[in-house]
């Protein structure tokens, strides 16, 4: 038993019920890898998708986007390099990378770098390439440049600090509450603790006045106003997700302020463009500059106990949580 399969639609993760089947090592047709997959992270959309909240998803399917793994079948050139990526296609539109084989296109396979572990590198593409591309589209940061991250010890916010920091960024982050940032950096990072602080009057009197010439909203409506209002003359925001869709926008002060709005979908990224992203990310995790999230003993789950990991995730799960389709030495807690 290989393979996880959702075959429909539920209305909440009680009763959502994955299923295990048994998938024969598939043959590699020209052009294509045959990846064994030895670690496939879960992100929240995975289990937003499995519940059916994509709607161009398609049933039934095996969901999962992100995975490191061996390559067991293909091009000579390619057999037995451990290899690492992502898709916005996988696990959505077509079968993913919860279970033990993927086949993916050799132009989208991407060698792991040696310096992070199977568990960690099957952990890094969403967060990562989210942030990546995030900042990409609004203009990479550059030294000097003031970064604002709204949900600072998020996955998301973790990778945007790390990116940052490593570009020589002077970075504030956001949490709800008074807490120390939890992530690498390479970096100070100042944090705001939005119950007790005015977020956008902070970061203007730690900046001369200046504000944020990069706002990266993880969290969407909540932090809406006060992101405006801290975003300098010419200062871009980001946004992935969102509660609330309608916030009250004042025309007047976005076009005299100059400023962007850059919407970032990752799922609109398939394979082949998160492997180019990687190929910008690579470098940073060979020197280690940037580091992979930690992987946890107790988040990490076989296949027949994906309904847990989903659970967790859903719950709000701090740590990576991870499928290990091949076991591996459990890793150290």
């Amino acid at each position: 038993m290989n393979t996880v399969r959702v075959s429909e639609k539920a209305a909440s993760i009680d009763l959502l019920a994955p299923s295990l089947s048994t998938t024969e090592r598939p043959v590699a047709q020209p052009g294509q890898c045959v990846i064994e997959v030895h670690s496939a992270g879960i992100n929240p959309s995975d289990v937003k998708a499995a519940l059916g909240a994509m709607p161009h998803a398609v049933w039934p399917r095996t969901p999962g986007r992100d995975y490191a793994g061996v390559v067991i079948d293909g091009p000579a050139e390619w057999i037995g390099k451990e290899v690492w990526g992502s898709g916005g296609e996988l696990g959505i539109r077509r079968d993913g990378t919860h279970a033990r084989y993927l086949v993916l296109d050799t132009a989208a396979v991407r060698a792991k770098p040696a310096a992070i572990s199977m568990l960690e590198a099957g952990a890094v593409g969403v967060p990562f390439i989210t942030a990546y591309e995030g900042l990409r589209r609004a203009g990479l940061p550059q030294a000097g440049d003031v970064v604002l991250v709204m949900g600072g010890n998020g996955k998301v916010g973790q990778a945007t600090i790390q990116l940052a920091t490593r570009a020589g960024a002077r970075v504030f982050a956001v949490e709800r509450g008074k807490e120390a940032y939890i992530g690498h950096a390479s970096g100070a990072v100042d944090m705001i603790a939005a119950d007790s602080q005015d977020i956008a009057a902070y970061v203007r009197d730690k900046t001369g006045g200046h504000g944020a010439d990069i706002v990266y909203n993880t969290v969407g409506s909540p932090y809406f106003e006060q992101a405006n209002a801290a975003l300098a003359t010419g200062g871009r925001q980001i946004f992935i997700s969102t509660i609330e869709r309608a916030v009250p926008f004042d025309i007047f002060a976005f076009y005299r302020g100059q400023h962007t709005y850059v919407g970032i979908d990752t799922l609109a990224l398939d394979s082949l463009a998160c492997a180019r992203i990687l190929d910008a990310l690579a470098p940073g995790f060979a020197d280690g500059t940037l580091k992979p999230f930690p992987v946890l003993a107790d988040t990490v789950y076989a296949l027949k106990d994906a309904l847990q990991g989903y659970r967790a995730v859903l719950g709000g799960a701090r740590e990576r949580v991870v499928l290990q389709p091949v076991q591996q030495p459990a890793p150290q807690p």
